[in-house]
């Protein structure tokens, strides 16, 4: 109900210009308020704190001035440095969130404190053993964690008021240690994050991950002509436009940015730091069974971005040259529709392992496996996007077959001949690629082309490495 008067009252583009204006102060006055606060409480300022508590709750020229006071108090007693704020709207005891967030920490915290703000699925924190066993982890590390609760619905009530969390506990951490760097990954934590960067005058990093606007689009989510699309752009104009260093995943999204009528001359410094694989874990395997059938493995989402009868279509076609091919899928949540599909298209089962792991079972199994197989929609959004699998495929000595028009993808897969790329969808297209995946792994040398072409563009490491000189790079960079 509140979802569909928000959405008739904010049709027009003024409106939508309100919305931005509304988000943004109602956050820096609490933001304001509550930071003055918690000073107060923390540091016993006493009667001038408390006065510009009152005075900043009904003034707002008093704003910047209470900033500074309560920062210089603080400041005074903590001259913590070298520390950066990092704000994931994903959450770390999620599979993604522990590969893509904090295996990266993790090493970056040895350098400096990292002060983790996350979003947590009540779910998730009630799993006391997933909960304890991540707590260890971060425990181990430098990592100062601060989970907060993810909250759902109303859809937009429910975001804004993450945000709002977010921005305030944002606020407390920066003042009390003294953070120079507010690192945001993806576009609802950089909304705090602008926030954050325009009250205490901070460096601000905009891990985009993707275009996420274009993507909610894509997807079927907004509408191009809705109002929550047209608020998305402007916000992601404001990221581009405000950050100190913004990262995407792959030079075709940058090269896409650069052509932005309004970056035309204000250009920000891109970075390109892909997907990034722990390849100490996904490693070829010592163990080899030549008695093994051939395998085709696929692992993850069959939803959404995923056309998975495409995927089928694929290893009917090996089946049919090799007849005891199997197919090892690994997948959460979607086992219903996987066998409708395998019903649809008259696959036998017998052939078919559909199996739920935890990580350490994914990689045993993409050991195990001769072939990784995916196909991914060729959308807009997904020039911006590398998908996690390829790297872990790689860095096991599996070579892939996939589609064109995804991020890098194809153009890292065909220049070190490591898989095979379709560049449609055409049954043609399908039997040529086939035939040529299984001339490839015949190849007795693909195994090692495929580890050298893992540790070249998707070395945890050098992701690591590439982060450690942008934080250095903002450390002596003029606010």
């Amino acid at each position: 109900m509140i979802y569909t008067i928000l959405q008739s009252v904010f049709r027009e583009e003024k409106k939508v210009n309100f919305i931005i204006f509304f988000i943004t102060n109602f956050i820096k006055k609490a933001t304001v308020f509550c930071n003055i606060l918690v000073s107060c409480i923390i540091l016993k300022q006493g009667i001038t704190s408390l006065f510009l508590l009152i005075v900043s709750a009904k003034n707002y020229t008093f704003y910047k001035l209470s900033i500074i006071i309560v920062k210089f108090s603080i400041l005074s007693t903590n001259m913590e440095h070298k520390g950066i704020l990092y704000i994931s709207y994903d959450g770390i005891l999620e599979p993604l969130g522990q590969s893509q967030v904090l295996s990266y920490l993790e090493k970056l915290s040895q350098k400096r404190a990292v002060h983790l703000i996350s979003f947590e699925k009540p779910s998730d924190k009630k799993n006391k053993h997933l909960f304890d066993r991540v707590s260890k982890r971060i425990n181990n590390s430098n990592i100062h964690w601060h989970p907060l609760t993810y909250h759902k619905k109303p859809t937009m009530i429910a975001t804004l008021w993450d945000i709002f969390c977010a921005t305030v506990l944002g606020s407390w951490l920066i003042l009390k240690h003294n953070l120079k760097v507010v690192h945001a990954r993806s576009y609802v934590a950089s909304v705090s994050a602008l926030v954050l960067k325009k009250i205490f005058s901070i460096q601000y990093i905009f891990d985009m991950r993707g275009f996420w606007v274009d993507e909610r689009v894509d997807g079927e989510i907004w509408s191009r002509n809705s109002y929550l699309f047209r608020v998305g752009k402007k916000l992601e104009k404001n990221f581009l436009l405000n950050a100190d260093i913004v990262i995407s995943l792959t030079h075709k999204a940058v090269k896409e940015m650069e052509k932005f009528t309004y970056l035309q001359g204000k250009n920000p410094r891109f970075e390109v730091i892909t997907t990034c694989t722990d390849l100490d874990l996904f490693k070829p395997s010592n163990i080899k069974n030549k008695e093994r059938p051939l395998t085709v493995g696929y692992v993850g989402s069959v939803g959404v971005w995923y056309l998975f009868e495409e995927a089928l279509d694929c290893y009917q076609m090996i089946k049919k040259i090799i007849p005891n091919a199997r197919l090892h899928i690994l997948n959460k949540g979607g086992h219903d529709y996987i066998n409708n599909c395998l019903n649809n298209k008259g696959i036998d089962k017998k052939f078919v392992l559909i199996e739920t792991k935890d990580h350490s079972g994914v990689v045993s199994t993409m050991q195990s496996i001769d072939v990784g197989l995916f196909m991914i929609k060729p959308l807009y959004s997904k020039i911006s996007s590398m998908p996690t699998k390829l790297g872990e495929f790689l860095g096991c000595g599996v070579p892939c077959i996939c589609n064109s028009g995804i991020g890098d993808m194809d153009d890292i897969i065909n220049n070190e001949k490591v898989g095979i790329v379709l560049n449609s969808f055409e049954k043609k297209e399908k039997e040529k690629g086939i035939l040529s995946l299984l001339e490839l792994i015949k190849d007795p040398t693909v195994k090692t082309r495929c580890r050298e072409a893992a540790l070249k563009h998707f070395s945890l490491i050098d992701g690591v490495n590439s982060y450690n000189n942008i934080y250095s790079f903002l450390d002596v960079k003029p606010q």
